[in-house]
């Protein structure tokens, strides 16, 4: 039930469109701090990663605190 409700709150659909924007930063941001191509495609991924990580970390305080009150 708790997977199901969390699904539906992310409207999963709606998650495409922050790829593209996640890949952009990512890949600008690290390109002005490298200049070999294998350097910034991996600082990328890193920076992505993070990226990645920082948002769903911060869609589950939101979503546990939109519960909880």
């Amino acid at each position: 039930m708790l997977l199901a409700n969390l699904l539906f709150a992310m409207r999963i659909y709606d998650l495409w469109f922050a790829l593209p924007l996640i890949v952009a930063v990512s890949l600008v941001y690290e390109g002005t701090r490298y200049e070999h191509l294998p350097s910034i495609l991996h600082a990328a991924l890193r920076f992505g990663t993070l990226v990645t990580g920082f948002m769903v970390a911060a869609f589950a305080l939101l979503y546990y605190l939109s519960v909880w009150l």
